[in-house]
């Protein structure tokens, strides 16, 4: 534990309970244009990469249906998902008790793009507790599962990728972290966690899997 310099933390799922909002309000919409996703299958594709490679991969699948979205897809999906964020959205309980417990310099390092990242943060209160350490994978060329955006956070901290712990809810999440040489946590306090979602992060490599941000702080306190 006492290797660890520097401590990442994905936003969605992870800060900020907006998967469960997401998850949501996208498979709504999504079954209305003919794309049907069981949840888990959605979870496993879908969360923790950048909208552009997650709009890419819905417009494939249309694709071999035989089906055409709108033309206006991405932004209707984000509008709709905006109009819940606005009113719903909060932070996930105990965040700011790990950032209590860990000494060292702390970052976000989210597929969010930069904007919506910071509105988030921004809603939910955490943006001045994390600023100026706060990147999107709009920074990078290649989003998660890619190890780019944890590599970007690890320079700029100035701490190598193998002294860096991430907390993540995404089975891509790890396997970017997994990538970059960084040790992965998985997080399953998110509103959207289900029953497997702690056994696809260990799947997915995570080095442990934490139910709660109390229990991460916990893992702190007592081992650093």
């Amino acid at each position: 534990m006492a290797a660890f310099s520097a401590l990442i933390f994905d936003c969605d799922g992870v800060l900020v309970d907006s998967e469960v909002i997401a998850i949501r309000s996208e498979r709504a919409l999504l079954s209305e244009w003919g794309l049907h996703y069981a949840f888990e299958t959605f979870v496993s594709r879908f969360v923790g990469l950048h909208n552009r490679d997650f709009y890419a991969a819905l417009a494939s699948d249309a694709a071999a249906l035989g089906r055409t979205l709108p033309e206006n897809f991405g932004k209707l999906l984000q509008a709709n998902n905006w109009k819940h964020y606005e009113t719903e959205l909060q932070a996930i309980s105990g965040v700011q008790d790990v950032v209590a417990a860990f000494p060292g310099p702390q970052a976000v390092a989210s597929s969010s793009e930069a904007d919506k990242l910071v509105r988030k943060l921004t809603i939910t209160g955490l943006h001045d507790t994390f600023t100026p350490h706060i990147y999107s994978s709009d920074l990078v060329k290649n989003g998660k599962p890619a190890p780019d955006l944890f590599l970007h956070t690890a320079d700029v901290l100035r701490v190598p990728p193998e002294r860096c712990v991430v907390i993540e809810d995404s089975v891509n999440g790890v396997r970017a972290a997994l990538a970059a040489g960084m040790t992965a946590w998985g997080f399953t306090g998110g509103g959207h966690a289900d029953a497997g979602l702690g056994g696809r992060l260990s799947a997915a490599g995570a080095h442990d899997v934490f139910g709660s941000h109390r229990e991460i702080a916990r893992k702190f306190k007592t081992s650093l």
